[in-house]
C-alpha cells in the first residue's frame, strides 16, 4: 500500500481524534486540531483517496470519516507511537504483582482485574481446563527449595503450569525420572484417562525407583487432584466496561458480546497470540464473528523461554492501542521477570 507522508499524517490524525472523541472526523477538525500545514480542501481530497484505499469510511453523507479495520491496522503497524508507561501505572503493576508473588495462581488471576482497571477495557486470562485436552509431554522447572513448576504441554499446543511441593531433597535428576514416567504413559490421553487407569501404571513405574517413591506419591496426588472452584478456565476482568463505550450502546450488540464472554471455548480462541510476541487482532481479523467491532491484544509470559500462559485485553476497534499494548507488554514482562527471579532465590 503506497502512502505518502501527507496521507500518513492525515490518517494518524483521523485515528487519534476518533479514539478520543468517538465522533467522525472532518477535514476542518483536522485542520484546526493538527498543525499539518495543509488546507481543509487538500485534506478532503486526501481523505477521498484513503476512502478508496479502504482505510477510512464515511458513515453518513454529511459526516466526517472514521477508520476502517485496514486503517487501524496501518496505524498500529506503521504510524503509532509506542510510549513507555507512566511511572504511576508501572508502580501499580509492580506493587500488585510483587505482593502476591508467593501465590503464583493468585498473581495470574489478579492480572485480569489489574489490566481492566488500568485500560478501562475487558481483560482476559485463560487457565485451560485439565479435563478436555490430551497430553503431549510434561517437564519440571526447579523453582525454589521444596518446590517446582510442573509444566504440561497439551496436544493442542496449550501450555499449563502448576507449582507443586516436591520435598527438600528431590534433585533435578529425580524430577526428570518422574517426568519420564509420565511421558511414557500419558501421551495422547486425557486427564480422565489418567485418573481412571493410567495413574496405576505410573505408580508401578515409580515403585521400581525406591528412592523416589515417598516423594512421588505426594507429587502425583497434587498433580491429579480435582480442579478447585477458584481455578477457573477463564478469568475476565471488567466485562461490563464495554457498556461504557459508545459503540456498544446498542442492546443487541452488547448482549451478543456478553454471551461470548460466558462461553469459555469462544473466549479461549481470542487469546491465542499469532506470534511469540505481542499480537494485535483488529475487527474482522477476529475468528469470532461477534467481535467484528472489537480488537484483541494478547501476549504470553514465560519462564526460561517456556510459554506459561497468556493474558490480553479486548475492546472496541476505537481503543487506545498505544496504551493498551504498552500495558499488556509491561505486564507480561513483569510476570516473566518476577517468576524467573523467584526461581533463582
Amino acid at each position: 500500500m503506497q502512502m505518502d507522508e501527507r496521507k500518513k499524517k492525515i490518517l494518524r490524525a483521523i485515528v487519534q481524534d476518533y479514539i478520543t472523541t468517538a465522533e467522525p472526523v472532518g477535514s476542518r477538525t483536522i485542520s484546526k486540531k493538527f498543525d499539518l500545514g495543509i488546507s481543509p480542501a487538500t485534506i478532503r481530497n486526501e481523505m477521498a483517496d484513503m476512502e478508496e484505499m479502504g482505510l477510512i469510511e464515511q458513515p453518513h453523507t454529511s459526516a466526517g470519516r472514521i477508520p476502517m479495520d485496514a486503517g487501524y491496522r496501518y496505524y498500529v503497524d506503521c504510524l503509532m507511537d509506542r510510549p513507555e508507561l507512566n511511572s504511576e501505572d508501572k508502580a501499580v503493576i509492580e506493587q500488585e504483582t510483587t505482593k502476591r508473588i508467593a501465590e503464583i495462581q493468585e498473581v495470574i488471576a489478579n492480572t485480569s482485574k489489574l489490566l481492566s482497571q488500568l485500560t478501562s477495557l475487558t481483560s482476559i486470562v485463560i487457565s485451560p481446563h485439565r479435563e478436555k485436552s490430551s497430553f503431549s509431554k510434561m517437564h519440571f522447572l526447579p523453582y525454589q527449595p521444596g518446590q517446582a513448576i510442573m509444566v504440561i504441554v497439551k496436544e493442542n499446543g496449550v501450555v499449563e503450569n502448576q507449582i507443586v511441593d516436591i520435598g527438600e531433597n528431590v534433585s533435578a535428576e529425580e524430577l526428570q525420572k518422574i517426568a519420564n514416567a509420565f511421558n511414557q504413559n500419558i501421551k495422547g490421553h486425557s486427564m480422565v484417562d489418567v485418573r481412571h487407569g493410567l495413574l496405576h501404571e505410573i505408580y508401578s513405574e515409580l515403585t521400581r525407583q525406591r528412592s523416589l517413591i515417598d516423594h512421588a506419591i505426594d507429587l502425583l496426588s497434587a498433580v491429579f487432584e480435582e480442579p478447585q472452584e477458584d481455578k477457573n478456565k477463564v478469568y475476565l476482568g471488567g466485562a461490563l466496561n464495554m457498556l461504557n463505550q459508545p459503540e456498544f450502546r446498542d442492546v443487541d450488540k452488547v448482549r451478543n458480546l456478553l454471551q461470548i464472554f460466558e462461553e469459555d471455548e469462544q473466549v479461549k480462541k481470542l487469546l491465542i497470540p499469532t506470534t511469540d510476541r505481542l499480537s494485535v487482532t483488529i475487527g474482522g481479523e477476529n475468528i469470532v464473528k461477534e467481535l467484528k467491532d472489537c480488537s484483541v491484544i494478547a501476549a504470553t509470559y514465560q519462564i526460561d523461554g517456556e510459554h506459561i500462559g497468556s493474558i490480553g485485553v479486548i475492546g472496541p476497534t476505537r481503543m487506545d492501542y498505544s496504551k493498551a499494548m504498552a500495558l499488556v507488554d509491561f505486564m507480561t514482562k513483569t510476570l516473566t521477570e518476577l517468576l524467573t527471579k523467584r526461581r533463582k532465590i
